[in-house]
């Protein structure tokens, strides 16, 4: 169509009003306009915007539908608007619990409580560390990490060192037993005498040497774990052994078996500085090392066992030296000193738990490229003490279950006497690790675990009967880290005492 100096009639008038309604969005000074059908264009621009849509039956179409559609739209909104939370409509309309009721408070998100008591646990905190250096003065004395009395417990460390044969013996065992060079009996009798004197010596030389808690604590540690680990190899290479007498005769096998009876002295050193308790020839393994990871993780260890250091010496220390020994002194005071370590002695714990279950084990599964890194569960959201045990410490747990609770039950031990004995043997381990560092023997830390078999009772009663309620979980967090705990660090500290005042009056 050719363009004229004049002025040139619309014949299109539906299309031209919907594209110019289109492409001039009114503003909200113009409401009203957007429904005049009347509006006209000035004749220059309208002629040259006919021009431009006939030009093209396809691009007029499309204008058309989405004009109708924005229309339609505009129209439903007004209409929305004009009929909304209106008096007569109703403003309720179904049955709805408050977010804080007992039947939906777990079923909402709590990030923004959890949040401030992030924000109240740092204010409350900072506040006592001021109140504490004003009140006590800077503590931590310059031979807090290394004295010349550090000196005196060398025996302990060369007995560290001299630990390293005892994995040796049991890898010539296994050798000589693969090789059939020696019957099955007297291999189970050579690591019987292996496995004891591995966990006999350590408890020798400390009991004869005067060294210092930390060092007699992280020797025994250190022994436990090679005996556990002892047990693994030998018990799980004895099973291989039978499993391949078993292919030998013809029988068939679960598929389970990925591996052959192969006694190796590269997987048993593998073994033995894996952060495992359980053996097997062949781990799942990581393709590379990151070591700019690692290097965090090591920051992150220095700095939060300084923060260990900073509570022990800061707060742990003066109150249990301003206490009293809870079964002979007054019983509202003693309940008073168990609160009042309670906090410092949790906080120490946590701790703990994230340098050596979470830091310490994943750098040196980094660095082994160990792949299997469940080092623990989310025990914190443990309902019974029964569900804490299996998940606080999975190293353990899966030695408990592979070598001692499942043998139990195959040989025909009801499963409660075989709970109970996995319970037996966690208590020995413990009062071994604290017991002999301190010299004494009061049974504080067998009694401890060992009261946990009725709280296993008694939180899998609390969790039946009040099933969708955290009540086992508040349980166990009382039980355990408010009142167990600092009960067992002041009694064992005035115990310490009472013997070293002995000592120092004989």
């Amino acid at each position: 169509m050719a363009i004229s100096d004049e002025p040139q009639p619309v014949r299109n008038s539906s299309i031209l009003n919907q594209t110019s309604v289109l492409r001039r969005r009114p503003s909200a000074t113009s409401v009203n306009g957007l429904f005049d059908s009347s509006a006209t264009v000035d004749g220059e621009s309208s002629g040259e915007e006919l021009v431009k849509d006939s030009s093209s039956d396809e691009s007029v179409s499309g204008d058309q539908n989405i004009a109708a559609n924005t229309e339609q739209n505009r129209v439903n909104d007004i209409s929305t608007i004009k009929f909304a939370y209106r008096p007569s409509v109703p403003a309720h309309r179904r049955i709805k619990e408050s977010p804080l009721s007992s039947d939906n408070i777990f079923r909402q998100s709590h990030a923004g409580l959890f949040n401030l008591c992030i924000v109240v646990l740092v204010a409350v905190n900072s506040r006592l560390i001021i109140e504490n250096l004003m009140k006590y003065g800077w503590l931590i004395k310059t031979g807090f990490w290394f004295s010349s009395k550090s000196l005196r417990d060398w025996p302990l460390f060369m007995c560290c060192l001299s630990l390293a044969i005892f994995p040796l013996a049991a890898f010539v065992v296994e050798k000589l037993a693969q090789q059939k060079r020696i019957s099955e009996p007297i291999v189970v009798l050579l690591h019987i005498i292996i496995t004891t004197t591995a966990i006999l010596y350590p408890i020798f030389v400390i009991l004869r040497s005067d060294s210092a808690f930390v060092s007699g604590v992280t020797l025994m540690l250190l022994a436990c774990i090679v005996w556990l680990k002892l047990v693994s190899y030998a018990h799980t290479n004895y099973d291989l052994r039978a499993l391949t007498n078993s292919i030998e005769k013809g029988e068939v096998l679960p598929n389970n078996m990925d591996y052959p009876y192969d006694v190796s002295f590269k997987s048993m050193t593998y073994f033995m500085v894996a952060p495992t308790l359980c053996y097997q020839p062949r781990y799942p393994r990581t393709p590379f090392i990151r070591k700019g990871w690692v290097f965090r993780q090591l920051v992150k260890l220095i700095i939060f066992t300084g923060v260990m250091g900073f509570i022990i010496e800061q707060y742990i220390n003066p109150i249990v030296q301003n206490s009293q020994h809870p079964f002979k002194g007054d019983l509202l005071y003693a309940i008073e000193r168990v609160l009042k370590l309670s906090v410092p002695n949790l906080y120490v714990w946590l701790c703990m738990f994230y340098c050596f279950f979470h830091l310490w084990l994943n750098i040196l599964a980094e660095l082994l490229r160990f792949g299997d890194r469940e080092f623990y569960k989310d025990w914190w959201n443990a309902r019974t003490v029964e569900e804490y045990w299996r998940m606080w410490n999975m190293p353990v747990h899966k030695w408990m279950i592979r070598h001692l609770y499942f043998p139990c039950l195959r040989s025909g031990i009801p499963k409660g006497a075989a709970v109970l004995i996995a319970f037996l043997v966690s208590a020995l381990f413990h009062e071994l690790c604290i017991a002999v560092p301190c010299h004494i023997f009061k049974l504080w830390a067998f009694s401890g675990i060992m009261f946990q078999v009725p709280l296993v009772l008694i939180t899998n009663y609390l969790q039946n009967k009040f099933s969708n309620l955290m009540v086992g979980n508040m349980f166990f967090w009382f039980t355990f880290c408010i009142l167990g705990q600092p009960m067992c660090v002041l009694l064992y500290y005035h115990d310490l005492m009472n013997r070293e005042n002995k000592l120092d009056q004989s």
